[in-house]
C-alpha cells in the first residue's frame, strides 16, 4: 500500500500499571497466553501501512523487552526499543527522539501498548485521515450522557452526547508536526497535557481531527478490563 515506508509506530509500554493490583506490569500480563503488549506489536508487524516500529519500555526494561518481547515473537519491525520516563508525555518524547533522525518517514502513529485490539482497519482509517488532515486521533462517540461538574461534584453542563467523544489510539501526525510540538512542550511546564492531541493543539495552534476507532478498541486499565479483553480474545 502507498505510504507504508513512511509510517512508523511509537507503541508505549511504559506506564505502571498500579491500578492492575498486581506486582506484574500490565502490559506484560498474560493474555490468551501473550503478554498484553504482543497483540498491538503484531498488528503493526503485519500491516500493510507501518513501516517501522518503536518500542517504549519502563525502566530497566530494555533488556528484557529485546529478548522476551522482540526477539521471541519475531517482530522485525521493531527498530529500537528505548526507556521511557516518568510521564506519558516523557515516553512519548523519547519514543520520538528515536524517530526523528529518520528522513524516510513521513507519519507517525502513537499507541498504546495496552490497547491490544487495534486492527488494520483502524490503521487505514487513521492513515487516510492524517493524509488529509495532518494530525488525527482514534476515538468513539459516547454511549452514554456526560456531566462537566465543579471541584465539589455538582454536575455544571452536560454536552450534547453527539459531541462527546471517547479517545483513544493510535493519535497520528506528520512527523514534523509531532516533533516540534513535543519539543516546545519539554521545554515548557504542562504537567495537565494528557494526550498528544493536546501538545498539538497547545503547541502548534493546528486542529485535530477525529477519525472512527472501535469499541473494542479498549484500554486495559483494570482487572475488570483484563476480563473483557479474555473475552474478546476469544472470540
Amino acid at each position: 500500500m502507498e505510504g507504508k515506508k513512511q509510517c512508523t509506530a511509537v507503541v508505549l509500554a511504559a506506564g505502571q500499571g498500579k491500578r492492575m493490583g498486581t506486582s506484574v506490569q500490565k502490559q506484560y500480563m498474560e493474555l490468551e497466553g501473550k503478554p498484553l503488549i504482543y497483540y498491538a506489536l503484531k498488528t503493526f508487524q503485519e500491516s500493510e501501512i507501518i513501516g517501522t516500529m518503536v518500542l517504549v519500555v519502563g525502566e530497566g526494561q530494555v533488556s528484557y523487552a529485546k529478548k522476551e518481547i522482540v526477539g521471541k515473537y519475531g517482530f522485525s519491525k521493531v527498530t529500537a526499543v528505548v526507556e521511557g520516563g516518568k510521564e506519558r508525555y516523557d515516553s512519548v518524547w523519547q519514543g520520538l527522539k528515536a524517530v526523528e533522525q529518520d528522513q524516510e518517514i513521513g507519519y507517525v502513529f502513537i499507541h498504546d501498548g495496552a490497547r491490544p485490539f487495534v486492527d488494520e482497519a483502524i490503521l487505514r482509517r487513521g492513515y487516510e485521515t492524517v493524509r488529509r488532515y495532518r494530525a488525527c486521533v482514534a476515538g468513539m462517540p459516547s454511549k452514554d450522557t456526560v456531566k462537566l461538574v465543579d471541584e465539589e461534584a455538582f454536575a455544571v453542563n452536560t454536552p450534547r452526547r453527539k459531541y462527546v467523544w471517547t479517545i483513544q489510539t493510535p493519535q497520528i501526525f506528520e512527523k514534523e508536526l509531532i516533533v516540534e510540538a513535543y519539543a516546545r512542550l519539554m521545554e515548557e511546564e504542562h504537567g495537565d497535557v494528557t494526550d498528544d492531541a493536546m501538545a498539538v493543539e497547545r503547541m502548534m495552534k493546528v486542529p485535530v481531527k477525529m477519525f472512527e476507532g472501535s469499541y473494542q478498541n479498549m484500554k486495559i486499565t483494570t482487572p475488570e478490563d483484563l476480563a473483557v479483553a479474555k473475552v474478546f480474545a476469544a472470540s
